[in-house]
Formats: C-alpha cells, sequence, structure tokens
C-alpha cells in the first residue's frame, strides 16, 4: 500500500513563490508516495495538480487529513516567522505537534525559519525541529539557529532552483530587450517610495528601450501595483499573469534583467540566466542578496531621487553579469538535497 503524506504550506492561496514550492515538492516527492495537500483553495489546488486536497483552516480537514497519512511534509518556505504574523508559526507548530503524538513521520522540508522575535515562538519552533524524523533547510540562518539548538539538519539552496520551467508562447509576439519587475504592497513600499518606483521605471525604460514586462506572483498583493506601473509605461508594457509555477519561472526565459521584490521572482530570475536587481523587505531576501552577491537596496533605505535608481539600474543592465552556467548548475544540483532528505524520510 503507497504511503500518503500530508503536505503542508502557504498553499492554494494565489502566492506564486509557495505554489513554485508545492509545485516543486511533488516534483521531488518519491514514486510510492502518494501526496495529500492541505489549501486555501483545495478545489483549485486538485484541478491544478492533480491530487487530493483539504481545507487548510478547518480543524476538523486537518484532523481527518492527518488520519488518513502516514507523514507530514511541513514546507517549504518561512513558515516558522513571527515578523509578519504571531499566529502562523502556532498554527503550523500546532500541526506538527499533532502529527508527532499521532505517530506520523513528520519532515520539514527547505524551511527558512525566523525571525522569531518572541520566546515562546523560538521554544515551540525549538520543540517541533526536535521531534522531526528529517529536516532541510534553505539559508545559512535557519542552518545556524538548528546547529545552536543541536538539531541534526541538512542546508541545500531553495528548491526552486530545480524547478522544471516551461516556455510561455505569449513572449514571442512581445518587444525585445525585455525587463520583468514584481513588486508587492507592503508597509514599506509607502506611497512616496512606490512613485520614484514608478518614475524610476519610466526613465529606465526610456535610457534602455526595454519592454517592460510587469508580473504580479500574488494577484492579491501585486496586481495594483503593477497596474499603476503599467498606467504609467503604457505601450511599452505588458502585465502578464500566470498561475502555473513552471510557466512563471519560464518568463524568466526570455527576459534580460529582472526588479523583484519577491525572493521567488529573484531566484527563477537567477535560475534562468537573468542580471537581477533586489529590492528587499524581508532577511530572506537580503540573505539570497548575500549569497549570489546580487545588487539591491533594502526598500527602507530606497533612494529618495529616481534619477538615481534609473542610472544604478541602467549601470546594472549595462555592465552587470547573470550567474555563470557553472553556478546556476551548482545551485540546481545543491537543491537537489532537498529529494534526497524526502526519499531518506519517506523512500
Amino acid at each position: 500500500m503507497a504511503m500518503r503524506a500530508l503536505l503542508s504550506g502557504y498553499y492554494g492561496k494565489g502566492n506564486g513563490g509557495d505554489e513554485a514550492l508545492l509545485a516543486t515538492l511533488l516534483q521531488m516527492l518519491p514514486p510510492s508516495v502518494t501526496p495529500v495537500v492541505l489549501s486555501g483553495n483545495p478545489q483549485v489546488t486538485q484541478q491544478h495538480y492533480g491530487v487530493e486536497a483539504w481545507e487548510r483552516m478547518q480543524l476538523s480537514s486537518i484532523v481527518q487529513a492527518l488520519r488518513s497519512c502516514d507523514a507530514l511534509i511541513w514546507g517549504g518556505g518561512s513558515l516558522i516567522q513571527d515578523a509578519t504574523s504571531a499566529v502562523s508559526p502556532f498554527y503550523y507548530g500546532m500541526m506538527m505537534a499533532t502529527a508527532q503524538k499521532m505517530g506520523l513521520k513528520t519532515i520539514a522540508w527547505a524551511q527558512g525559519i525566523g525571525p522569531l522575535k518572541r520566546d515562546s515562538t523560538r521554544w515551540l519552533a525549538r520543540q517541533c525541529f526536535t521531534g522531526c524524523s528529517k529536516i532541510s533547510v534553505r539559508d545559512r540562518t535557519s542552518s545556524a539557529l538548528l546547529s545552536q539548538w543541536n538539531i541534526p539538519h541538512i542546508l541545500a539552496p531553495d528548491p526552486v532552483w530545480a524547478l522544471a520551467s516551461q516556455p510561455v508562447t505569449e513572449l514571442e509576439n512581445l518587444p525585445t530587450p525585455r525587463v520583468a519587475i514584481t513588486l508587492r504592497n507592503h508597509p514599506q513600499l509607502t506611497s512616496d517610495r512606490l512613485n520614484n518606483l514608478v518614475q524610476a521605471v519610466v526613465d529606465f525604460q526610456q535610457a534602455t528601450d526595454s519592454f517592460i514586462i510587469l508580473l504580479p506572483f500574488q494577484q492579491s498583493q501585486d496586481l495594483a501595483i503593477a497596474q499603476i506601473m503599467r498606467s504609467a509605461l503604457q505601450d511599452n508594457s505588458q502585465i502578464i499573469s500566470l498561475e502555473e509555477p513552471q510557466l512563471l519561472k519560464g518568463v524568466f526565459r526570455g527576459v534580460d534583467m529582472a526588479i523583484g521584490m519577491r525572493l521567488h521572482s529573484l531566484i527563477m530570475g537567477a535560475s534562468e540566466g537573468c542580471r537581477c536587481f533586489a529590492l528587499s523587505y524581508d532577511p530572506k531576501v537580503n540573505r539570497l542578496m548575500e549569497d549570489l552577491d546580487m545588487p539591491g537596496w533594502d526598500l527602507a533605505a530606497l533612494p529618495d531621487d529616481p534619477h538615481v535608481i534609473c542610472k544604478t539600474w541602467v549601470e546594472h543592465y549595462t555592465n552587470g553579469k547573470p550567474l555563470s552556467s557553472e553556478k546556476i548548475r551548482s545551485l540546481v544540483d545543491g537543491a537537489l538535497m532537498h529529494r534526497e532528505v524526502l526519499q531518506l524520510a519517506l523512500g
């Protein structure tokens, strides 16, 4: 009888990065494992991936799903952090604790741990990770925390480096060269900063004669900002909204440079050979910038002169280098270690 594994993350919420993690996890699962997904939209998840899906916020559904499974895979992504929500770590932590009490194998997969600002959250995280069968993390800060707690784990690049991309036919009819921009709603992206970015993009487009692709990763957070930028750029831009993670990654195949706030827009861009420029709103983006020596600004330190922003982008567009094919291959190979964790725990 096939093993059933319950996959728990921020799935079914229309976030391209989290959907890319789910698509990669499904790609990496051993063939003998039947996936069951907790989702914010079970019907859509079922349609997109052809998997059994349950409502992620209904206690009865969660308990029923756990009872029907042999393992819980927790991740990937920044699930255990209390910077954006004090509730989120307890949701995931209590699910992990329940699964462990029920005797399920528990795997923390491709975790980005933290920030953990509260003592209660740190205690809960330590207890849950201690009880896991296998753990993989995607950044050095998470690895250092687990090492401090003496918890065995594997450190590997974000799994989305290894996600198989698909070509996007819509790009074929768009002018070249192309630059992709992904911004999201966030308190640090104030109206003044957004206005400066819009003006900088308009100036950048004129200076480089590039075609701007506006790529919302989550409609609820990104689309309104993309529409503001589209109205300023008019015919020199297009909004491309995609739900399939493989296609979302495939957009970057036909793009020369990517400017992004979202972590996975930068990972996808870099993995497909784009020059990338980061606008960081979160420590996880800073970690990527450090690991790849990727240029960028913290949003809080964004220059208040659009001309300075534009000039910096033009310099990177003209003289910046994408990752070498050897470096990309090394990161993809490294990301496959997350697959090995699954095979060791479930195979």
